[in-house]
């Protein structure tokens, strides 16, 4: 059975040019082009993954996926973004959202993206898709396919525990050192998830997501607000 994407965006020609993008590759694609509306279509629907503007009118994207949320709807969501557009990542994440794509989007971005959240969301024959416990046997890229997959789905206590084991395993692995930050940050341990973006920038100086997250936490504490990248050394 073809995979179902819901596109969300209130540009008619964006909407067309996703779908163009996706049906060539196989994919159901329904549009709405609004949150109101794709409230409705989650009602009678069920979809593998939905395309959220960040930016509509009346209701943007992560307020979509927060109506979502209370609605229960645990539909995984890929977040189409402006450039310079930034999502706070602790709110973002605690929605669920981890998987952001900024304008333009290419065709090929689309579909890669799509099919890896479709991959990391597949019944697996190995694991009781009843829990997420994390199976410590794994290669590390499993353990990050399963964090995400936890951190989708809002078991955060599951996800740290894939991601410590990832940077057990190979401490080289920074998205996992970026995405265990945000973890930390969203339960206020703000010295830790600093040494976790820290460590992500000592190993890329030049990995956004945690120059980000690393500008957020100076700004919010007051540290400075230079948006040079922040280069903390090993």
């Amino acid at each position: 059975m073809n995979k179902q994407i819901l596109i969300v965006d209130d540009e008619r020609n964006v909407r067309m040019v996703y779908r163009s993008a996706l049906e060539t590759e196989g994919f159901d694609v329904t549009e709405a082009e609004s949150g109101a509306a794709a409230v409705e279509k989650f009602a009678k629907s069920k979809f593998d993954v939905a395309v959220l503007d960040l930016r509509m009118p009346e209701m943007d994207g992560l307020e979509l996926l927060e109506v979502m949320r209370d609605k229960n709807i645990k539909t995984p969501a890929v977040i189409i973004t402006a450039y310079g557009d930034v999502p706070n990542a602790v709110k973002a994440m605690k929605l669920g959202a981890i998987d952001f794509l900024a304008k333009p989007v290419t065709p090929e971005q689309l579909r890669t993206l799509l099919n890896e959240v479709i991959e990391r969301h597949a019944p697996s024959p190995s694991q009781d898709r009843k829990s997420s416990a994390p199976k410590y046997r794994a290669e590390p890229n499993i353990h990050l396919l399963a964090a995400k997959r936890a951190i989708n789905n809002r078991e955060f206590d599951v996800a740290r525990g894939h991601l410590a084991e990832v940077i057990k395993q190979n401490d080289r692995m920074i998205e996992a050192h970026n995405l265990l930050g945000v973890l930390f940050e969203m339960k206020n341990e703000y010295g830790v998830a600093k040494r976790c973006y820290g460590r992500a920038i000592a190993i890329d100086s030049q990995y956004e997501p945690a120059q980000q997250n690393m500008r957020r936490l100076y700004e919010l504490f007051q540290f400075g607000s230079s948006k040079e990248p922040i280069n903390l050394g090993e």
